[in-house]
């Protein structure tokens, strides 16, 4: 059963919007349901970076005036040809001259792209890399900017430092890198898109103030040599929906400190298995009175993969029967789910109350606000 807060994903949006230093634009493989998104929109959410073109269209369909951005470096012609076409899609991300070249042909030399150049940065500072698949390296960078500059109306530069950045430092450092890129090639830049990675909050990963992120990039975005008019864009996907969504699961079996629960590693927890993600839990029992003790979890399919290592703090007279809600759900959870040994058919209910953490109701704690870059380290 998926519990979704249309409240929390609100709050969030408006937070991004009214703060964001620019243009925030949700990036739709996060969570790609139809709901979410109009909520997003209805808070001023504009900007949805697509992946595919089948989230083109999905997105299309949803909203008919929402500006659409193709930011996979790797398309296919007829992907790029349908989004340009039918759906009004003018900004694609590249990062290669063979994928400049696709977007071109496909688009008949168009004058009105606005076309981004992936560069390759460190994802260090993030729990999840996304390093080493795309990305073309600072040593390259210079003949594929002159290049792009050539086939667009506006160039732009974007990277990702990572999913969930522990510190505003990533885009720091990310950001000195692109200030040598613009340097080296010596082009005019419209559009620098800082990307995703910024954070939620879990168990042990307690994230900085957005603020300070914000902050940050604004800071070193203002003193980039661009043009006296360029935009400042970013792609948030975790942070607009991860407080959207949490899970009950039901406890089916109890073998030591194992429990076997009725969702997992090819459903909403895909993440809680194959990247050992900890999410918050709770045990919805009145008479679970023990003290809390750690907690491993299996899936319901037959695949011994199907596990969740945790530790999840659970009350230790916790049994079958028992059920648990899962928090932080509302990125990437149900959204990776599939119906794998006949298993994945879940309902989705819309509740009141608060997930489990914010950062963006005003009540928590700012643990590590600072102006000093080094200190953020």
């Amino acid at each position: 059963m998926i519990l979704n807060r249309p409240h929390a994903a609100a709050r969030a949006a408006r937070f991004f919007t009214e703060k964001f230093p620019g243009t925030a634009m949700y990036a739709v493989k996060a969570n790609p349901s139809p709901d979410l998104i109009r909520i997003l929109w209805a808070e001023g959410v504009t900007h949805y970076d697509v992946a595919s073109i089948g989230e083109v269209r999905m997105v299309r369909e949803v909203l008919p005036e929402a500006e659409l951005c193709f930011m996979h470096p790797v398309k296919t012609k007829s992907a790029i040809r349908e989004a340009y076409q039918q759906h009004g899609v003018r900004t694609f991300s590249l990062d290669t001259m063979e994928e400049l070249a696709k977007v071109v042909e496909a688009t008949d030399s168009a004058q009105d792209l606005r076309l981004l150049v992936r560069m390759r940065v460190s994802s260090e500072h993030s729990e999840l890399s996304l390093a080493s698949k795309f990305g073309v390296d600072l040593a390259d960078a210079k003949p594929l900017l002159q290049a792009t500059r050539q086939h667009c109306d506006a160039l732009g530069i974007c990277f990702h430092v990572g999913s969930q950045a522990m510190t505003p430092f990533a885009y720091v450092q990310a950001l000195e890198r692109v200030r040598a890129a613009i340097a080296e090639a010596a082009v005019t830049v419209d559009i620098i898109d800082v990307g995703g990675g910024f954070p939620s909050i879990y168990p042990d990963l307690d994230p900085p103030a957005m603020e300070d992120y914000f902050a940050q990039i604004h800071r070193h975005f203002e003193a980039m040599p661009i043009s006296y008019s360029a935009e400042l864009w970013a792609e948030p996907g975790r942070a607009l929906c991860a407080e959207y969504s949490s899970l009950i699961v039901k406890v089916e079996k109890r073998r030591g400190d194992e429990l076997y629960i009725n969702d997992g590693a090819y459903g909403a927890l895909f993440d809680a298995a194959h990247v050992a993600w900890r999410f918050p839990v709770v045990a919805l029992e009145d008479d679970l009175t023990q003290p809390l003790a750690e907690f491993s979890f299996y899936g319901p399919t037959c695949d011994d993969a199907d596990f969740m290592k945790g530790p999840f703090m659970l009350p230790e007279d916790i049994q079958a029967g028992d059920y648990i809600e899962i928090g932080m759900l509302g990125a990437y959870g149900a959204a990776m789910a599939t119906r794998f040994n006949g298993f994945g058919a879940t309902l989705g209910f819309i509740v009141e109350d608060e997930p489990m953490a914010s950062l963006y109701r005003g009540d928590r704690p700012d643990p590590r606000e600072s102006d000093n870059v080094v200190s953020l380290r």
